[in-house]
């Protein structure tokens, strides 16, 4: 079986998730990612580039153009994890390529429920004509392994979001419920497709809610893939960059540029 990881580092300009101050610390993530893949056999595929421009197509539903982007660079692959730039994974981290099933594979969700439920309620009323999703099987979609069953599905959900483009980006901005999450979730039940959820500690978001994201790196004891997101008070990402940079060192050294 060939593995690969897939992540974005793209600059673009202005705010967001991949504005310059954000992506100051994806460096360290992708250094991290990149030390794994080279000792579980795995290739790491990093993406620096637009397939649109971002006003005609959010930056983080363009990702779903993933395995397009593979064919059309000639990368070979059976499974690919396509993983979010503000993680880092822990050295020790277990090959989870190997605890697929040949199934979907995402990180069972463990933060806000308030927003996850809002973000539900909202998107089933304006879009998904009253559907609701099972909530106890929200994922995290900062985290996904696919293969090559699912290039049906990533297409499908391009094409939903062109055909729900209009909608989607005035319920981001009128209710800040996130952008791809939690359509790809209630896709991903309306199609059917066979998931199996994978415990916390492979995707562990929203740590400062779990009081475990603190300067000494408690949260490093547990898990072994974190992600530095949802931090209040984080000003131009300053927390993140600091963490991040924090926790590679801990776990590799100091990261030559």
């Amino acid at each position: 079986m060939k593995n690969l990881v897939f992540m974005l580092d793209i600059d673009i300009k202005g705010d967001g998730r991949y504005a310059s101050s954000r992506r100051a610390s994806y460096k360290y993530s992708i250094a991290s990612w990149k030390k794994w893949c080279e000792k579980n056999n795995c290739e790491l595929f990093v993406l620096n580039d637009l397939v649109l421009e971002n006003d005609k197509m959010g930056i983080c539903w363009q990702r779903y153009y993933m395995f397009d982007i593979l064919d059309a660079n000639e990368v070979e692959y059976d499974q690919v994890l396509m993983v979010d730039a503000d993680t880092i994974i822990h050295p020790e981290c277990p090959n989870f390529f190997e605890m697929t099933e040949n199934k979907m594979c995402a990180v069972e969700f463990d933060g806000s429920w308030d927003w996850v439920l809002r973000g539900i309620e909202n998107y089933s009323k304006y879009i998904f004509d009253g559907y609701m999703m099972p909530w106890e099987k929200y994922f995290d979609a900062g985290f996904l392994i696919v293969n090559k069953n699912h290039k049906q599905f990533y297409q499908d959900i391009v094409s939903f979001y062109f055909t729900h483009q209009d909608n989607l980006v005035k319920l981001q901005n009128t209710f800040f419920n996130g952008t791809d999450q939690t359509p790809v979730n209630m896709l991903t039940h309306l199609h059917k497709v066979d998931l199996k959820l994978l415990p916390y500690e492979f995707n562990m978001n929203d740590m400062n809610r779990k009081e475990v994201l603190t300067d000494d790196l408690l949260f490093t004891k547990v898990g072994w893939v974190y992600q530095y997101n949802a931090i209040p008070n984080n000003k131009e990402n300053k927390i993140t960059n600091q963490l991040m940079k924090k926790t590679y060192e801990h776990f590799y050294g100091e990261l030559n540029d």
